[in-house]
């Protein structure tokens, strides 16, 4: 309950989340049925890049700043195509060019609904909670609520329109957690079978992120994908090295674009030795 993603907006693991986030979105909305979004870890949905919070640890320099910031190169014609769907949301906000703010995944969830299709946002901390509520102040298309995280993977699924996708971004801020998200992945799969489903983890421990790994293999035949960017090498499980994520019933066109996408964020985004990424697929083609 005492993490504040304010510190740590726009960081290198953003980077990955989001694109991936919004890249799975724009094939959603290749269909003219409904869906719905649910987020359950959703932060305060906006960041205030000059703010005091982002300004004392600065990562998002050496995350999103490295792909738009004014000292950044261009970007690759084919990795800017992939990394569209998130970049022009990112845009969006800072209109003049400029990074000051950063739209966490209810803004860029937002940002990519069409009429019709919905967004339920969860955040168990007051104070972001109280900024989710007041960022989508009197929008119909989008319910915030104040649930335990993990509880409402159960509460929210299966979703009415029966199609959409889920994002389990926990915070990772006390013991167990991969546990506990093992067990989400495993309750997620039995309520929302056909979804597609976002599981974010740290690699600090490389030991603790093997055992997560062993355990949703067991589960499950659907077709899955794990997206992995790793900033330096993980041998200081003191260190957060990188981030992954596990998805659940990937869009065909997902992983052909991580494959363009991956390596140049890992090479982008580096901070040390041994910065590399790892995609990996499971399942039907």
């Amino acid at each position: 309950m005492n993490y504040r993603h304010a510190y740590h907006a726009g960081n290198f693991a953003d980077v990955l989340k989001h694109a991936v986030l919004a890249l799975c979105l724009d094939h959603l909305r290749a269909k003219p049925a409904p869906f719905r979004v649910i987020d359950t870890h959703a932060g305060a949905g906006r960041y205030d890049l000059a703010g005091s919070e982002a300004g004392k640890t600065l990562e998002w320099a050496d995350g999103i700043g490295r792909l738009l910031g004014v000292d950044a190169p261009p970007l690759p014609a084919p990795v800017e195509a992939g990394l569209a769907p998130y970049l022009d949301v990112v845009r969006a906000i800072n209109p003049d060019g400029r990074l000051t703010l950063y739209p966490g995944s209810p803004m860029i969830a937002r940002a990519m609904l069409r009429a019709g299709d919905r967004l339920v946002v969860n955040e168990l901390h007051p104070a972001d909670n109280r900024a989710l509520a007041a960022l989508f102040r009197n929008d119909a298309e989008v319910a915030v609520m104040g649930l335990d995280g993990w509880t409402a993977v159960k509460a929210l699924l299966p979703p009415q329109e029966r199609r959409g996708l889920l994002l389990v971004d926990p915070p990772f801020e006390a013991p167990g957690e991969f546990e506990l998200l093992a067990r989400a992945v495993a309750e997620a799969r039995k309520r929302f079978a056909a979804g597609t489903m976002l599981f974010w983890y740290p690699i600090k421990d490389a030991k603790r992120v093997e055992e997560f790994r062993a355990a949703i293999a067991q589960e499950g035949r659907e077709k899955s994908l794990r997206a992995e960017l790793l900033a330096r090498r993980p041998d200081n499980p003191s260190t957060f090295n990188g981030c992954g994520l596990f998805i659940v019933n990937p869009p065909w066109t997902l992983r052909e674009k991580l494959e363009i996408v991956l390596p140049f964020l890992a090479e982008r985004l580096a901070q040390g030795p041994g910065a590399d990424y790892r995609l990996d697929a499971q399942g039907a083609d």
